[in-house]
């Protein structure tokens, strides 16, 4: 006999469900208008988002002693927020810087552009085949010729071969600076030919951005808040800018803040395929190419040495880490998706897991991200055979 069957019971009445809709058609609404969905009693998390609540009280701890930076992480499970660690941070309005994250943030806005522009809905037609600097008259006249071969994919997969942060080059500066007109060699000049190797960029990243602005006809901003932020009910955010001088003027970069909350809302549209509510937001095309390697290249990343098959558009595929730098893929299912950044920002889905997971502090530094999508991943309670 089941003594929290009734307890369970009402548990399940009280859940907001949208009327009419599935269990796998939830998507929610906006922070401001009452945000997700959670569990926090051990029986409902355990019956209704198939979460070992045990796990997840260890999960908890393990964030908390992980370091002893200020932060917010939420894991989310078909749907429901079971787990929310705050210290120091919101996780609801506490839209702190999130480094890297933004690069797949940047590949998914990229994403929506491309599939727009193939529509007839963009001034510009693009695809992630062609020529980066067919789209970046700013970088005219170009400061190395081999920039011209770039693809738009090489700039999202680090196969570019600008200035990757192994140069040792900083990642922030003028536009003129990061499109190579200061003299800098390090930015000036490319440090492979284009798809012969793997360097970590985060100016291409910010070329991307530029991409984005020239085939849409809008600053990256405006376009990410109109197709993909205000879309997924994304309330809080800001954007990085450059500044260019006259040549090339002020625009925003890659870079973001956004709270945990928020970032999960872009990893939950993902897990669906890009869909949310009735809307195709992000194009299935794309979340289905973040699946794997978008690239051939076998050397090791020039910074960290990994396994640069880790890299698709923007995104990273954790499962097939080997182990550089302490960082392992192991207990990691192969269709995870994440972007870690630096500082312990994380944004992580796993398809065939229906999860979701982000951090976000707001600063910089190692951190063990890998470990906590491994920790989320074992909480989850394998399937139930009917009785």
């Amino acid at each position: 006999m089941n003594l929290h069957r009734p307890l369970l019971s009402l548990l399940l009445l009280a859940l907001p469900t949208p009327a009419g809709a599935a269990a796998n058609d939830y998507f929610p609404p906006p922070e401001s208008r009452g945000g997700w969905r959670t569990l926090d009693h051990p029986d409902a998390i355990r019956q209704i988002a198939g979460m070992d609540p045990a796990k997840l009280d260890a999960l908890r701890q393990w964030l908390m002693q992980s370091d002893r930076r200020d932060f917010a992480a939420v894991v989310i499970r078909n749907g429901y927020l079971v787990l929310e660690v705050e210290r120091g941070n919101s996780s609801k309005t506490d839209a702190r810087r999130v480094a890297s994250v933004s690069k797949a943030i940047c590949a998914t806005v990229l994403a929506i552009a491309s599939e727009q522009s193939r529509r007839g809905t963009a001034p510009h037609r693009m695809t992630f085949d062609d020529r980066a600097f067919d789209f970046l008259p700013w970088a005219k006249p170009l400061s190395d010729p081999r920039k011209a071969a770039i693809t738009v994919g090489q700039l999202l997969n680090h196969t570019s071969g600008i200035c990757p942060e192994a140069s040792g080059a900083p990642n922030d500066g003028s536009w003129d600076y990061v499109l190579g007109h200061t003299g800098d060699a390090r930015t000036a000049t490319l440090a492979f030919d284009p798809g012969t190797a793997c360097g970590y960029s985060t100016h291409a990243l910010a070329h991307a951005a530029l991409v984005c602005e020239y085939v849409t006809g809008k600053p990256y901003n405006q376009f990410a808040i109109e197709f993909l932020f205000r879309p997924l009910g994304i309330e809080h955010w800001w954007f990085q800018f450059y500044d260019g001088g006259e040549r090339v003027g002020r625009h925003p970069s890659h870079g973001l803040g956004m709270p945990a909350r928020d970032l999960a809302r872009i990893a939950y549209c993902m897990v669906h395929e890009g869909r949310w509510g009735d809307r195709q937001v992000i194009p299935k095309w794309f979340v289905e190419q973040t699946a794997a390697p978008t690239h051939s290249v076998q050397s090791p990343e020039m910074r960290w040495q990994l396994n640069p098959q880790i890299f698709s558009h923007g995104w990273e595929l954790p499962a097939r880490l080997t182990g550089e730098g302490g960082r392992s893929g192991e207990g990691i299912p192969a269709d995870t998706r994440s972007k870690p950044g630096s500082g312990g920002q994380l944004i992580a889905f796993v398809p065939s897991l229906n999860l979701v997971l982000t951090r976000q502090t707001g600063g910089s530094g190692d951190w063990a991200f890998e470990e906590y999508v491994r920790r989320a991943c074992a909480a989850v309670l394998p399937p139930t055979i009917p009785e």
